[in-house]
C-alpha cells in the first residue's frame, strides 16, 4: 500500500506542475486570439462614431471609397504578413508598390508621353508589373535567404535603391495615359463594388486557407516559430522562405497596380512612406514580429481600421501628418498589447 502510495504521489506531482504552465499557455492563446477579435468591436464603435461626427460617412459613395483606397494597401499588407509570419522583414515593399507599375506603365507609353518608347500592347506592360515584382522579390531572398544577410538591412537598402530608380525611371515626372487595362482593378465594378476590393478580398482568403488548411500554411508557421525544428521535421526552409519573398513582391506590385487606377497616374513618390502604415495594420492584427504567428482575418481587420480611422480623419479635415503621427501611436500601442498578451519580451 505504502508503494502505491509512493508511486501515486510521484504521478501527480509532475501533472500538478504542469497544470499552471498549461494554463498559462492557454490564456495566452485565449488573449492573442481575444487581441484579434478585439478588433470587430473597435470597427462598429469608430463606424457608430463616424455616423455620429458626419452625415456622409454611412453612404454608399463614402463606404465604397473606403474600401477602395484600402485595397491597394491591403494587397501589401498581405504580403508583408506572410514575410513576417515566416521571421522576417521586407521594407522594400513599399518601393514596389511605386517601381512595378511605372516600369509597366513606361514599357507601353511613348516616347512622347514619357514612356521608353517600345510601345509594347497592355497585355505585356501588366505582365511585366508581375515580373518585376517577382524579380524584386527573389532578388530579396536571394540575399536573405542564400546569404544570410540580415532581412531588415537587406529590405532598407532595397527601399532606398528602388525609390532612386522610380525618381530616375519616370524624370519626377508623374505618368499619364496608360492603357484602360491600368486603371480596370479599380475603374470597373461588380455589384458596385470595384474589382481591387473583389480581388483584395479573394486574396485574404485564399492565403487564410492555405495558412490554416494547407501544409505550406502550417510549414510558414513552423518556419517562423523555431527554423532549426522546422528543418529537422523535413521542411525545406530555404526553398519556402525564397517563394514567400517573390510572392510578397508579386502580391506588392499588384497593390501598386490598384493603386494606379485608384489615384489615376503614377508619380514618383507612390508608395512612399506607405510601410509605416503597413507595419501598423499587420501589428494592430495580431501579426507577430517575432514571427510564428497571426492570421488573414487580423491583418484583414487591421486594414479596415486604419482604413476607416484614415476617412474619418480625412473627413474632420485633419492635416496628413497628424494622420501619420496618429498611426505611429498606434503602432506602440498594439506593440505593448502584444508584449502583455505574449508574456514575452521582444528582440
Amino acid at each position: 500500500m505504502a508503494d502505491l502510495r509512493t508511486q501515486s504521489a510521484e504521478e501527480t506531482a509532475p501533472l500538478s506542475r504542469r497544470e499552471p504552465t498549461e494554463s498559462r499557455a492557454a490564456t495566452r492563446i485565449a488573449l492573442r486570439r481575444a487581441r484579434e477579435l478585439a478588433l470587430v468591436p473597435a470597427l462598429l464603435l469608430l463606424t457608430l462614431l463616424g455616423a455620429l461626427l458626419n452625415d456622409s460617412f454611412l453612404t454608399q459613395r463614402n463606404l465604397i471609397s473606403v474600401l477602395g483606397a484600402s485595397a491597394g494597401l491591403a494587397m501589401v499588407v498581405l504580403a508583408e504578413s506572410l514575410v513576417l509570419i515566416t521571421g522576417k522583414f521586407d521594407l522594400s515593399l513599399e518601393s514596389v508598390v511605386g517601381i512595378a507599375p511605372a516600369i509597366g506603365a513606361l514599357l507601353v507609353l511613348p516616347a512622347a508621353e514619357s514612356g521608353f518608347g517600345t510601345d509594347m500592347p497592355a497585355a505585356l506592360g501588366l505582365l511585366a508589373i508581375l515580373l518585376v515584382g517577382a524579380a524584386i522579390g527573389a532578388f530579396n531572398g536571394v540575399l536573405v535567404v542564400k546569404l544570410k544577410l540580415n532581412a531588415f538591412i537587406v529590405t532598407l537598402a532595397m527601399l532606398i535603391v528602388l525609390r532612386g530608380l522610380l525618381v530616375g525611371a519616370t524624370e519626377g515626372k508623374t505618368l499619364f495615359g496608360m492603357p484602360e487595362a491600368f486603371y480596370t482593378l479599380a475603374t470597373s465594378t461588380f455589384l458596385t463594388i470595384p474589382l481591387s476590393v473583389w480581388l483584395a478580398a479573394g486574396a485574404f482568403g485564399v492565403t487564410g486557407f492555405v495558412l490554416k488548411y494547407h501544409r505550406v500554411g502550417r510549414a510558414l508557421y513552423a518556419i517562423g516559430g523555431n527554423p532549426d525544428a522546422a528543418r529537422a521535421a523535413g521542411i525545406r526552409v530555404e526553398r519556402v522562405m525564397l517563394g514567400v519573398f517573390v510572392v510578397a513582391g508579386v502580391l506588392a506590385a499588384v497593390g501598386g497596380l490598384m493603386q494606379t487606377g485608384y489615384v489615376g497616374a503614377i508619380n514618383a513618390n507612390q508608395g512612399q512612406n506607405m510601410i509605416f502604415t503597413v507595419f501598423a495594420a499587420a501589428v494592430i492584427g495580431g501579426i507577430s514580429l517575432d514571427g510564428g504567428k497571426g492570421t488573414m482575418f487580423g491583418a484583414l481587420t487591421g486594414v479596415l481600421l486604419l482604413g476607416v480611422v484614415q476617412n474619418l480623419l480625412t473627413l474632420a479635415q485633419v492635416p496628413s501628418f497628424w494622420i501619420q503621427a496618429i498611426y505611429g501611436g498606434i503602432i506602440l500601442v498594439a506593440l505593448m498589447i502584444a508584449r502583455v498578451t505574449t508574456g514575452r519580451a521582444q528582440d
